[in-house]
């Protein structure tokens, strides 16, 4: 018996079958890439119905290659804060907007929540472009008629695929307007934000699973009986996938963007922890939450470096860069070339470099790039340790990090004297998702009282 776990990211959409064990198995990978169009405005959107064809030619590759026969499960990975204005029929009226889209602005003379810091405790975010309280009212602004609600990509993707598509409380919460201890919507953000119950989607209770439409069990019959668990956001998926999920170990994921991020069991109804003011908390599945902060700056700095730097490939890089030691270099560099992710309220462009001289090599700022992304991070794990007063280890994933031995040194400077250690494997989402949807995350705890060892 297997699982087939799909990872629904920005730059690619994946299918992948595990193992019951939720471990990968050789050679059944399906993915797609995706262009995210931005511009100079600040727009970073993606095509839904192109998005959904990209996730179809997948399960298609998978199914004639027979890599979905056994398989007994369905699980998700999902970007989080995408959000696409759709028509009674459930068709999208413009793109979907992505995490990336710095664009959204709230109407004029429009207010925020009351108390700002009790809504930030109760639903982990702020008003802020990047989630659903800021982005309703201006899609709603933009988008023209025949507007009939919103959804985020899962919902989308699950609603063709599968005709049932409420969302998870995981992929609700990354919107902002979830209040993560009742597990509802938040009545003053579906205010802030003008929008009705019945334009968000409904929420899944806690065992809801799907069903493939009829014309999709034809399609793929060895997944005519499997149940689809809710989809997991993608950052909650990382930790789960890297072995973070409990308070004694914080995740460093790299993928397209960065974040770090601490996972704490809360059951419904129970008592959040306090939240520091710059850190913001989502929920993994009903049981836990996982508190954090994300960049813009991440694979996609790494990638654009390497192209507009010209860099050398592979070993010969990496020959480059033993010369220089991490967190000593000349360069000082500001990595937010997309602008902040919240709190902050950087525009795109907002990237700096300093101490540039006509000796510095295309290397040297690179790396002076890289250990930018480092000392944010180290910054944010220190305030996330606060949560649980005590220090934590680090495990690294995603990978732009797994690409590059330098950065991983870096991270090791930066966040000394903690131990760091790295997880080798590219798909840590999907694997997350798959542990989750599977209950293995359960099962591995409590048989170690640790969690599984990161695969090296």
């Amino acid at each position: 018996m297997s699982i087939l776990a799909l990872d629904l990211g920005t730059s690619s959409v994946r299918g992948l079958v595990l193992d019951d064990t939720a471990v990968p198995l050789p050679g059944a990978l399906a993915r797609r890439s995706m262009e995210v169009a931005v511009d100079d405005t600040g727009a970073a959107t993606l095509d839904a119905a192109a998005y959904l064809a990209a996730l179809v030619d997948c399960l298609d590759e998978l199914a004639a290659a027979g890599r979905l026969d056994g398989v007994r499960l369905v699980a998700a990975s999902s970007q989080w804060h995408s959000v696409v204005p759709l028509d009674a029929a459930g068709a999208p009226l413009g793109p979907l907007v992505t995490w990336l889209d710095t664009r959204p602005a709230p109407p004029p003379g429009a207010a925020g929540p009351a108390d700002p810091d009790a809504f930030h405790q109760r639903t982990g975010a702020w008003w802020h472009r990047f989630y659903w309280t800021v982005k309703l009212p201006w899609l709603r602004a933009s988008c023209g008629p025949g507007l009939a609600r919103f959804a985020g990509l899962p919902e989308f993707v699950f609603g063709a695929l599968l005709g049932d598509a409420p969302t998870s409380v995981s992929v609700a919460s990354g919107t902002g307007m979830l209040d993560l201890a009742r597990l509802d919507w938040d009545e003053e953000a579906l205010a802030i934000a003008g929008a009705a119950r019945a334009e968000v989607p409904p929420l899944a209770p806690a065992g809801w699973h799907g069903r493939l439409r009829p014309e999709y069990a034809r399609r793929w019959p060895a997944l005519a009986e499997a149940p689809w668990a809710p989809p997991t956001g993608d950052g909650a998926a990382s930790n789960v996938g890297t072995g973070c999920f409990d308070p004694s170990r914080a995740a460093v994921t790299v993928g397209t963007s960065a974040a770090v991020r601490l996972v704490q069991p809360v059951t419904p109804g129970a008592p959040l922890p306090p939240l520091p003011g710059s850190v913001w908390r989502y929920r993994v599945d009903h049981e836990r939450i996982v508190t954090g902060a994300a960049y813009s700056a991440g694979g996609n700095l790494f990638a654009w470096a390497k192209r507009t730097l010209q860099l050398p490939e592979g070993d010969a890089l990496e020959k480059e860069l033993s010369a220089i030691t991490p967190g000593r270099g000349e360069v000082r560099a500001d990595p937010r070339l997309g602008g902040d992710r919240p709190p902050g309220m950087a525009p795109s462009g907002a990237g700096t470099l300093s101490g540039l001289a006509f000796s510095t090599t295309p290397t040297e700022i690179f790396a002076g790039l890289m250990d930018g992304v480092c000392a944010m991070i180290a910054r944010d794990l220190a305030t996330l340790e606060s949560t649980v007063d005590h220090a934590t280890e680090v495990v690294l994933g995603g990978g732009a990090v797994a690409a590059q031995p330098w950065w991983r040194r870096a991270f090791q400077v930066a966040l000394a004297p903690r131990t760091v250690r790295h997880v080798d494997n590219p798909e840590v989402g999907a694997t997350g998702a798959a542990m989750l949807a599977a209950g293995l995350t359960t099962s591995r705890t409590a048989s170690s009282g640790w969690g599984s060892p990161p695969r090296r």
